[in-house]
Protein backbone atom coordinates (compact mmCIF):
# COMPACT_ATOMS: atom_id res chain seq x y z
CA UNK A 1 0.00 0.00 0.00
CA UNK A 2 1.06 3.26 -1.05
CA UNK A 3 1.43 5.35 2.12
CA UNK A 4 2.12 9.29 0.86
CA UNK A 5 2.95 12.05 3.12
CA UNK A 6 0.54 14.78 3.67
CA UNK A 7 1.05 17.70 1.05
CA UNK A 8 1.77 15.46 -2.03
CA UNK A 9 -0.66 15.33 -4.83
CA UNK A 10 -2.35 12.66 -3.85
CA UNK A 11 -3.41 10.89 -0.49
CA UNK A 12 -4.73 7.33 -0.50
CA UNK A 13 -5.14 5.03 1.45
CA UNK A 14 -7.58 2.03 0.54
CA UNK A 15 -8.56 1.19 -2.99
CA UNK A 16 -12.38 1.89 -2.51
CA UNK A 17 -10.99 5.60 -2.17
CA UNK A 18 -9.83 5.46 -5.75
CA UNK A 19 -12.81 4.74 -7.17
CA UNK A 20 -14.58 7.60 -5.01
CA UNK A 21 -11.59 10.06 -6.47
CA UNK A 22 -12.77 8.96 -10.05
CA UNK A 23 -16.47 9.30 -9.88
CA UNK A 24 -15.95 12.61 -8.32
CA UNK A 25 -13.32 13.09 -11.42
CA UNK A 26 -16.19 12.31 -13.56
CA UNK A 27 -18.77 14.79 -11.85
CA UNK A 28 -16.77 17.43 -11.91
CA UNK A 29 -16.19 17.45 -15.45
CA UNK A 30 -19.63 16.90 -16.53
CA UNK A 31 -20.59 19.55 -13.75
CA UNK A 32 -19.50 23.22 -15.64
CA UNK A 33 -21.30 21.99 -18.84
CA UNK A 34 -24.79 21.69 -17.10
CA UNK A 35 -23.96 24.91 -14.87
CA UNK A 36 -23.32 26.48 -17.99
CA UNK A 37 -26.38 25.52 -19.75
CA UNK A 38 -28.86 26.91 -16.58
CA UNK A 39 -26.67 30.02 -17.05
CA UNK A 40 -27.45 30.61 -20.43
CA UNK A 41 -30.87 30.47 -19.91
CA UNK A 42 -31.42 33.57 -18.42
CA UNK A 43 -34.70 35.61 -17.72
CA UNK A 44 -34.06 37.57 -20.86
CA UNK A 45 -33.47 34.08 -23.06
CA UNK A 46 -37.37 32.92 -20.97
CA UNK A 47 -38.73 36.00 -21.56
CA UNK A 48 -38.15 36.17 -25.22
CA UNK A 49 -39.01 32.32 -25.31
CA UNK A 50 -42.36 32.44 -23.70
CA UNK A 51 -43.49 35.51 -25.92
CA UNK A 52 -42.40 35.11 -29.21
CA UNK A 53 -45.03 32.80 -30.51
CA UNK A 54 -47.59 35.34 -29.98
CA UNK A 55 -45.66 37.90 -31.71
CA UNK A 56 -46.65 38.12 -35.07
CA UNK A 57 -44.64 40.07 -38.59
CA UNK A 58 -47.28 42.15 -40.76
CA UNK A 59 -45.80 43.14 -44.28
CA UNK A 60 -48.15 44.76 -47.20
CA UNK A 61 -48.46 47.57 -49.58
CA UNK A 62 -49.50 50.96 -49.48
CA UNK A 63 -49.66 53.63 -52.36
CA UNK A 64 -48.64 57.29 -50.85
CA UNK A 65 -48.41 60.37 -52.59
CA UNK A 66 -45.55 63.18 -52.40
CA UNK A 67 -45.51 66.92 -52.40
CA UNK A 68 -42.78 68.30 -54.83
CA UNK A 69 -42.83 72.26 -54.76
CA UNK A 70 -46.05 72.42 -53.73
CA UNK A 71 -47.37 70.10 -55.82
CA UNK A 72 -48.44 66.09 -54.98
CA UNK A 73 -46.80 63.56 -57.14
CA UNK A 74 -48.22 60.51 -58.93
CA UNK A 75 -48.92 58.06 -56.25
CA UNK A 76 -46.22 55.68 -55.76
CA UNK A 77 -45.92 51.80 -54.01
CA UNK A 78 -44.31 51.26 -51.10
CA UNK A 79 -43.59 48.08 -49.10
CA UNK A 80 -44.80 48.82 -45.54
CA UNK A 81 -43.97 46.33 -42.40
CA UNK A 82 -44.63 46.19 -38.69
CA UNK A 83 -45.18 43.71 -35.78
CA UNK A 84 -48.31 42.69 -33.86
CA UNK A 85 -49.39 40.95 -30.98
CA UNK A 86 -51.94 38.12 -30.34
CA UNK A 87 -54.45 39.17 -27.80
CA UNK A 88 -57.24 36.55 -28.36
CA UNK A 89 -56.39 32.82 -29.37
CA UNK A 90 -59.10 32.94 -32.28
CA UNK A 91 -56.42 35.24 -34.34
CA UNK A 92 -57.44 38.69 -32.93
CA UNK A 93 -54.29 40.99 -33.29
CA UNK A 94 -52.90 44.26 -31.88
CA UNK A 95 -51.06 46.81 -33.97
CA UNK A 96 -50.41 50.17 -34.76
CA UNK A 97 -52.53 52.06 -36.89
CA UNK A 98 -50.24 53.62 -38.93
CA UNK A 99 -49.06 49.72 -39.58
CA UNK A 100 -52.21 48.75 -41.68
CA UNK A 101 -53.35 52.00 -42.52
CA UNK A 102 -53.68 52.11 -46.20
CA UNK A 103 -52.52 48.93 -46.74
CA UNK A 104 -54.29 46.65 -49.45
CA UNK A 105 -53.73 43.36 -48.45
CA UNK A 106 -52.30 42.81 -44.86
CA UNK A 107 -49.79 39.68 -44.63
CA UNK A 108 -49.26 37.95 -41.25
CA UNK A 109 -46.73 35.52 -40.75
CA UNK A 110 -46.37 33.31 -37.48
CA UNK A 111 -43.56 32.50 -35.80
CA UNK A 112 -43.73 29.28 -37.54
CA UNK A 113 -43.90 30.69 -40.53
CA UNK A 114 -47.23 30.26 -41.63
CA UNK A 115 -48.79 33.04 -43.62
CA UNK A 116 -52.13 34.38 -43.49
CA UNK A 117 -54.19 37.42 -45.22
CA UNK A 118 -55.68 39.30 -42.38
CA UNK A 119 -58.79 41.76 -42.05
CA UNK A 120 -59.18 45.28 -40.35
CA UNK A 121 -61.38 44.82 -37.37
CA UNK A 122 -61.38 47.72 -35.81
CA UNK A 123 -58.83 51.25 -35.30
CA UNK A 124 -58.15 54.27 -33.93
CA UNK A 125 -56.76 56.93 -35.50
CA UNK A 126 -55.82 58.87 -32.41
CA UNK A 127 -54.29 56.58 -29.60
CA UNK A 128 -52.54 55.10 -33.14
CA UNK A 129 -54.20 51.47 -32.28
CA UNK A 130 -55.52 48.80 -34.60
CA UNK A 131 -56.80 45.35 -34.61
CA UNK A 132 -57.06 42.70 -37.53
CA UNK A 133 -57.73 39.02 -37.59
CA UNK A 134 -56.26 36.32 -39.17
CA UNK A 135 -58.34 32.99 -38.85
CA UNK A 136 -56.02 29.81 -38.42
CA UNK A 137 -56.91 26.40 -37.83
CA UNK A 138 -56.01 26.25 -33.95
CA UNK A 139 -56.03 28.61 -31.66
CA UNK A 140 -53.59 30.94 -31.44
CA UNK A 141 -50.90 31.57 -28.54
CA UNK A 142 -51.81 34.97 -26.82
CA UNK A 143 -49.15 37.23 -24.82
CA UNK A 144 -48.91 37.06 -21.66
CA UNK A 145 -49.74 40.78 -20.46
CA UNK A 146 -48.48 42.88 -17.54
CA UNK A 147 -49.15 45.81 -15.90
CA UNK A 148 -47.69 49.45 -16.75
CA UNK A 149 -48.84 50.87 -13.41
CA UNK A 150 -45.55 49.96 -11.56
CA UNK A 151 -43.16 50.89 -14.09
CA UNK A 152 -39.68 52.18 -12.32
CA UNK A 153 -37.01 54.05 -14.59
CA UNK A 154 -34.45 52.13 -14.76
CA UNK A 155 -36.08 48.36 -15.18
CA UNK A 156 -34.82 46.05 -17.99
CA UNK A 157 -37.32 45.73 -20.39
CA UNK A 158 -37.27 43.83 -23.93
CA UNK A 159 -38.45 44.88 -27.47
CA UNK A 160 -39.17 42.05 -29.94
CA UNK A 161 -40.05 43.19 -33.69
CA UNK A 162 -40.03 43.07 -37.31
CA UNK A 163 -37.23 45.56 -37.36
CA UNK A 164 -36.04 46.22 -40.69
CA UNK A 165 -38.00 42.99 -42.15
CA UNK A 166 -35.88 41.24 -40.15
CA UNK A 167 -38.47 38.83 -38.40
CA UNK A 168 -38.66 38.72 -34.57
CA UNK A 169 -35.39 40.84 -33.87
CA UNK A 170 -34.82 41.38 -30.14
CA UNK A 171 -33.50 44.20 -28.52
CA UNK A 172 -33.20 44.80 -25.18
CA UNK A 173 -32.75 48.52 -23.02
CA UNK A 174 -33.83 49.98 -19.81
CA UNK A 175 -37.00 52.35 -19.31
CA UNK A 176 -35.37 55.80 -19.73
CA UNK A 177 -38.62 57.80 -18.44
CA UNK A 178 -41.88 57.57 -18.10
CA UNK A 179 -45.52 60.09 -19.28
CA UNK A 180 -43.44 61.19 -22.06
CA UNK A 181 -45.94 63.23 -24.76
CA UNK A 182 -44.42 62.79 -28.42
CA UNK A 183 -45.79 65.30 -31.24
CA UNK A 184 -44.64 63.52 -34.24
CA UNK A 185 -46.32 65.75 -36.60
CA UNK A 186 -49.07 68.27 -37.18
CA UNK A 187 -51.99 65.98 -36.92
CA UNK A 188 -50.31 62.91 -34.31
CA UNK A 189 -49.53 63.68 -31.24
CA UNK A 190 -49.09 59.96 -28.27
CA UNK A 191 -49.96 60.89 -24.62
CA UNK A 192 -48.02 59.17 -21.82
CA UNK A 193 -45.59 56.75 -23.64
CA UNK A 194 -42.98 55.14 -22.28
CA UNK A 195 -39.69 55.99 -23.31
CA UNK A 196 -36.93 53.25 -23.71
CA UNK A 197 -33.01 52.77 -25.01
CA UNK A 198 -34.08 49.32 -26.41
CA UNK A 199 -33.24 49.46 -29.89
CA UNK A 200 -36.77 50.43 -31.52
CA UNK A 201 -36.26 50.49 -35.60
CA UNK A 202 -39.06 51.05 -38.35
CA UNK A 203 -40.46 47.16 -38.54
CA UNK A 204 -41.16 47.15 -34.49
CA UNK A 205 -44.55 49.31 -34.81
CA UNK A 206 -46.53 47.29 -33.18
CA UNK A 207 -44.76 44.87 -31.19
CA UNK A 208 -44.52 44.20 -27.30
CA UNK A 209 -42.17 45.73 -25.12
CA UNK A 210 -41.91 43.46 -22.16
CA UNK A 211 -40.57 42.84 -18.71
CA UNK A 212 -38.03 40.89 -17.38
CA UNK A 213 -40.86 38.44 -16.77
CA UNK A 214 -41.89 38.12 -19.90
CA UNK A 215 -44.95 40.18 -19.80
CA UNK A 216 -46.01 43.00 -22.14
CA UNK A 217 -45.66 45.99 -20.80
CA UNK A 218 -45.89 48.12 -23.60
CA UNK A 219 -47.19 48.63 -27.49
CA UNK A 220 -43.61 49.68 -29.06
CA UNK A 221 -44.97 52.75 -31.61
CA UNK A 222 -42.39 55.20 -32.85
CA UNK A 223 -38.44 56.31 -33.03
CA UNK A 224 -37.47 59.81 -32.53
CA UNK A 225 -36.21 60.40 -35.70
CA UNK A 226 -32.05 61.52 -35.77
CA UNK A 227 -32.23 60.23 -32.31
CA UNK A 228 -29.91 57.08 -31.10
CA UNK A 229 -31.48 55.07 -28.31
CA UNK A 230 -34.70 56.92 -28.24
CA UNK A 231 -37.90 54.84 -28.42
CA UNK A 232 -41.15 55.20 -27.50
CA UNK A 233 -44.08 52.17 -26.21
CA UNK A 234 -47.59 52.91 -25.68
CA UNK A 235 -48.22 51.64 -21.90
CA UNK A 236 -49.96 48.48 -21.70
CA UNK A 237 -52.62 49.27 -19.35
CA UNK A 238 -53.81 51.88 -22.00
CA UNK A 239 -53.62 49.85 -24.86
CA UNK A 240 -56.05 47.09 -23.38
CA UNK A 241 -58.61 49.83 -22.08
CA UNK A 242 -58.45 51.23 -25.64
CA UNK A 243 -58.35 47.14 -27.06
CA UNK A 244 -61.54 46.60 -25.09
CA UNK A 245 -63.61 49.51 -26.64
CA UNK A 246 -62.28 48.55 -29.96
CA UNK A 247 -63.09 44.65 -29.46
CA UNK A 248 -66.81 45.27 -27.69
CA UNK A 249 -69.75 43.11 -28.57
CA UNK A 250 -71.62 46.69 -29.29
CA UNK A 251 -69.63 47.51 -32.37
CA UNK A 252 -68.12 44.75 -33.63
CA UNK A 253 -71.42 42.49 -33.36
CA UNK A 254 -74.20 45.17 -32.62
CA UNK A 255 -74.62 43.41 -29.35
CA UNK A 256 -75.47 44.80 -26.42
CA UNK A 257 -74.80 43.38 -22.55
CA UNK A 258 -75.70 46.65 -20.79
CA UNK A 259 -72.82 47.34 -18.10
CA UNK A 260 -69.69 49.27 -17.59
CA UNK A 261 -66.90 47.41 -15.52
CA UNK A 262 -63.80 49.00 -14.28
CA UNK A 263 -60.61 47.54 -12.59
CA UNK A 264 -60.24 49.77 -9.74
CA UNK A 265 -57.65 48.00 -7.92
CA UNK A 266 -55.13 47.90 -10.69
CA UNK A 267 -55.52 46.30 -14.65
CA UNK A 268 -55.08 42.38 -13.08
CA UNK A 269 -58.69 42.84 -11.06
CA UNK A 270 -60.72 42.43 -9.70
CA UNK A 271 -63.11 43.63 -12.39
CA UNK A 272 -66.15 45.52 -10.85
CA UNK A 273 -69.40 46.13 -12.10
CA UNK A 274 -69.40 50.18 -12.14
CA UNK A 275 -72.77 50.76 -14.01
CA UNK A 276 -75.54 48.56 -15.34
CA UNK A 277 -77.98 49.90 -17.62
CA UNK A 278 -81.54 49.98 -17.09
CA UNK A 279 -83.89 46.83 -19.10
CA UNK A 280 -80.31 45.59 -20.21
CA UNK A 281 -79.37 41.99 -20.75
CA UNK A 282 -76.82 42.48 -17.57
CA UNK A 283 -80.17 43.55 -15.42
CA UNK A 284 -82.03 41.14 -16.61
CA UNK A 285 -79.22 38.47 -15.68
CA UNK A 286 -79.05 39.43 -11.82
CA UNK A 287 -75.92 42.03 -12.45
CA UNK A 288 -75.62 44.81 -10.33
CA UNK A 289 -73.30 47.66 -9.61
CA UNK A 290 -70.30 46.72 -7.40
CA UNK A 291 -70.61 42.65 -8.17
CA UNK A 292 -66.99 41.55 -8.77
CA UNK A 293 -66.73 39.65 -12.00
CA UNK A 294 -64.79 35.99 -11.51
CA UNK A 295 -65.37 34.39 -14.91
CA UNK A 296 -67.42 34.28 -17.90
CA UNK A 297 -67.79 30.73 -19.49
CA UNK A 298 -64.52 29.41 -19.47
CA UNK A 299 -63.12 32.61 -19.70
CA UNK A 300 -61.44 34.21 -16.70
CA UNK A 301 -61.81 37.95 -15.77
CA UNK A 302 -58.54 39.93 -15.18
CA UNK A 303 -59.57 43.24 -16.97
CA UNK A 304 -62.39 44.60 -18.72
CA UNK A 305 -61.16 43.50 -22.33
CA UNK A 306 -61.97 40.15 -20.85
CA UNK A 307 -65.40 40.94 -20.98
CA UNK A 308 -66.01 41.49 -24.48
CA UNK A 309 -63.94 38.51 -25.38
CA UNK A 310 -65.74 36.55 -23.33
CA UNK A 311 -69.09 37.42 -24.98
CA UNK A 312 -67.59 37.69 -28.66
CA UNK A 313 -69.49 35.61 -31.17
CA UNK A 314 -72.36 34.59 -29.09
CA UNK A 315 -75.87 34.24 -30.61
CA UNK A 316 -78.79 36.72 -29.35
CA UNK A 317 -80.48 34.97 -26.92
CA UNK A 318 -77.79 32.37 -26.34
CA UNK A 319 -77.37 31.91 -22.41
CA UNK A 320 -73.93 32.36 -20.91
CA UNK A 321 -72.79 31.76 -17.54
CA UNK A 322 -71.25 34.42 -15.20
CA UNK A 323 -69.91 33.86 -11.49
CA UNK A 324 -69.39 36.81 -9.85
CA UNK A 325 -68.34 37.86 -5.62
CA UNK A 326 -71.29 40.05 -4.05
CA UNK A 327 -70.55 40.70 -0.44
CA UNK A 328 -67.86 38.42 -0.02
CA UNK A 329 -70.17 35.74 -1.16
CA UNK A 330 -70.17 33.64 -4.82
CA UNK A 331 -72.97 34.12 -7.07
CA UNK A 332 -73.36 31.92 -10.22
CA UNK A 333 -75.78 34.29 -12.68
CA UNK A 334 -76.11 33.82 -16.39
CA UNK A 335 -76.44 36.54 -19.32
CA UNK A 336 -77.60 36.67 -22.59
CA UNK A 337 -76.50 39.10 -24.48
CA UNK A 338 -79.28 41.38 -26.96
CA UNK A 339 -79.27 42.88 -30.02
CA UNK A 340 -77.91 46.19 -30.17
CA UNK A 341 -81.39 47.20 -31.96
CA UNK A 342 -83.17 46.61 -28.35
CA UNK A 343 -80.96 49.32 -27.05
CA UNK A 344 -81.80 51.55 -29.48
CA UNK A 345 -85.36 51.39 -29.11
CA UNK A 346 -85.34 51.11 -25.39
CA UNK A 347 -83.43 54.44 -25.59
CA UNK A 348 -86.43 55.93 -27.84
CA UNK A 349 -89.31 55.19 -25.59
CA UNK A 350 -87.41 56.43 -22.53
CA UNK A 351 -88.18 60.04 -21.77
CA UNK A 352 -85.39 62.15 -22.42
CA UNK A 353 -83.36 62.45 -18.76
CA UNK A 354 -82.11 66.02 -17.80
CA UNK A 355 -78.84 67.13 -17.28
CA UNK A 356 -78.21 65.51 -14.02
CA UNK A 357 -76.96 67.53 -11.09
CA UNK A 358 -74.81 66.43 -8.44
CA UNK A 359 -76.26 65.96 -5.52
CA UNK A 360 -74.58 68.09 -2.30
CA UNK A 361 -73.57 64.89 -0.79
CA UNK A 362 -71.80 64.43 -3.64
CA UNK A 363 -70.15 67.71 -4.37
CA UNK A 364 -69.31 67.08 -0.57
CA UNK A 365 -67.38 64.07 -1.49
CA UNK A 366 -65.38 65.24 -4.44
CA UNK A 367 -64.53 68.49 -1.71
CA UNK A 368 -63.18 65.61 0.26
CA UNK A 369 -61.56 62.85 -1.92
CA UNK A 370 -60.78 64.81 -5.22
CA UNK A 371 -60.12 68.75 -4.04
CA UNK A 372 -62.41 69.72 -6.29
CA UNK A 373 -66.08 71.61 -6.81
CA UNK A 374 -67.25 69.95 -10.02
CA UNK A 375 -70.44 70.32 -12.07
CA UNK A 376 -71.35 68.54 -15.64
CA UNK A 377 -70.26 69.87 -19.08
CA UNK A 378 -72.71 69.09 -21.68
CA UNK A 379 -70.87 67.42 -24.35
CA UNK A 380 -71.56 69.61 -27.08
CA UNK A 381 -69.35 72.43 -25.61
CA UNK A 382 -66.25 70.15 -26.37
CA UNK A 383 -67.22 69.34 -29.72
CA UNK A 384 -67.06 72.31 -30.53
CA UNK A 385 -63.71 72.94 -29.18
CA UNK A 386 -62.67 68.98 -31.81
CA UNK A 387 -61.89 67.34 -28.45
CA UNK A 388 -62.68 63.40 -28.43
CA UNK A 389 -64.96 63.42 -25.26
CA UNK A 390 -68.47 62.86 -24.37
CA UNK A 391 -68.88 65.73 -21.78
CA UNK A 392 -67.02 65.92 -18.25
CA UNK A 393 -66.88 67.72 -14.80
CA UNK A 394 -66.56 71.59 -14.77
CA UNK A 395 -64.40 72.47 -12.15
CA UNK A 396 -65.83 75.61 -10.17
CA UNK A 397 -63.04 75.72 -7.53
CA UNK A 398 -59.97 73.83 -6.44
CA UNK A 399 -58.89 73.13 -2.52
CA UNK A 400 -55.88 74.36 -1.96
CA UNK A 401 -53.82 72.02 0.05
CA UNK A 402 -55.09 69.02 -2.25
CA UNK A 403 -53.69 66.43 -4.89
CA UNK A 404 -55.49 68.28 -7.71
CA UNK A 405 -54.07 71.55 -6.50
CA UNK A 406 -50.64 70.69 -6.70
CA UNK A 407 -51.03 68.77 -10.34
CA UNK A 408 -52.03 72.15 -11.36
CA UNK A 409 -55.82 71.97 -11.65
CA UNK A 410 -57.48 75.39 -11.88
CA UNK A 411 -60.85 76.51 -11.90
CA UNK A 412 -62.69 76.50 -14.94
CA UNK A 413 -61.10 73.01 -16.33
CA UNK A 414 -63.01 70.60 -17.60
CA UNK A 415 -62.44 66.82 -16.08
CA UNK A 416 -62.96 64.26 -18.75
CA UNK A 417 -61.37 61.40 -17.06
CA UNK A 418 -60.41 59.30 -14.32
CA UNK A 419 -58.38 56.11 -13.36
CA UNK A 420 -60.89 54.57 -16.06
CA UNK A 421 -64.29 56.53 -15.76
CA UNK A 422 -65.48 59.12 -17.81
CA UNK A 423 -66.34 61.85 -15.54
CA UNK A 424 -69.60 62.86 -17.61
CA UNK A 425 -72.52 61.23 -15.85
CA UNK A 426 -72.52 62.08 -12.08
CA UNK A 427 -73.05 58.45 -11.54
CA UNK A 428 -69.23 57.49 -12.68
CA UNK A 429 -67.85 60.02 -10.49
CA UNK A 430 -70.16 58.62 -7.52
CA UNK A 431 -68.87 55.42 -8.38
CA UNK A 432 -65.19 56.73 -7.85
CA UNK A 433 -66.14 58.62 -4.57
CA UNK A 434 -67.66 55.46 -3.25
CA UNK A 435 -64.45 53.82 -3.58
CA UNK A 436 -62.24 56.84 -2.50
CA UNK A 437 -60.90 54.68 1.14
CA UNK A 438 -59.52 52.06 -1.37
CA UNK A 439 -57.87 54.49 -3.84
CA UNK A 440 -56.78 56.13 -1.80
CA UNK A 441 -54.28 53.51 0.11
CA UNK A 442 -53.23 53.01 -4.24
CA UNK A 443 -51.00 54.71 -6.36
CA UNK A 444 -51.79 58.02 -7.35
CA UNK A 445 -54.65 57.92 -10.03
CA UNK A 446 -54.61 59.16 -13.72
CA UNK A 447 -57.10 62.31 -14.75
CA UNK A 448 -57.15 64.14 -18.14
CA UNK A 449 -58.28 67.75 -18.12
CA UNK A 450 -59.14 69.76 -21.28
CA UNK A 451 -58.36 73.92 -20.85
CA UNK A 452 -58.98 75.30 -24.11
CA UNK A 453 -58.48 73.27 -26.99
CA UNK A 454 -56.09 71.67 -25.42
CA UNK A 455 -56.02 67.76 -23.15
CA UNK A 456 -53.90 67.57 -19.93
CA UNK A 457 -53.05 64.49 -17.80
CA UNK A 458 -51.87 64.18 -14.41
CA UNK A 459 -51.51 61.39 -11.46
CA UNK A 460 -53.95 62.80 -8.60
CA UNK A 461 -53.95 61.20 -4.90
CA UNK A 462 -57.12 60.64 -4.12
CA UNK A 463 -57.99 61.08 -0.44
CA UNK A 464 -59.61 59.32 2.08
CA UNK A 465 -63.12 60.78 2.80
CA UNK A 466 -63.20 63.09 6.35
CA UNK A 467 -66.48 64.90 6.24
CA UNK A 468 -65.17 68.19 5.81
CA UNK A 469 -67.42 70.57 4.00
CA UNK A 470 -67.52 72.95 0.86
CA UNK A 471 -66.26 76.08 0.54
Amino acid sequence: MLNLRTGDSCFLRSPWQLSAVAVALTLSAIQPASMQASQRMTPIVRAVRDCSPAVVNIQGQKSITETAEGTPTAPRQVNGMGTGIVIDPRGYIMTNHHVVDGVRRINVTLSGGQTYIASIISRDKQTDLAIIRIRTPKPLPVAPVGTSRDLMAGETVIAVGNAFGYEHTVTTGIISALHRNVQVNDTQQYLDLIQTDASINPGNSGGPLLNIDGEMIGVNVAVRAGAQGIGFAIPVDKAMEIAARMMSIEKLDNHWHGMTALSLEGPEGPVTVARVDNQSPAQSGGLRRGDRIEKIADTTIRRPLDIERALLGRRVGERVAVEVMRDGKQLDLDLAVASRNTRVRSRTTAAKPKTKQPSNSLQIATWETLGMKLKPEPSSSLRRLGVPYEGGMRVISVKADSSAFEQGVQAGDTLVKMHRCTTAPARDLQFIVNHANKLANSEPVKFYIVRGEDTFFGHMQVARRKGSSVR
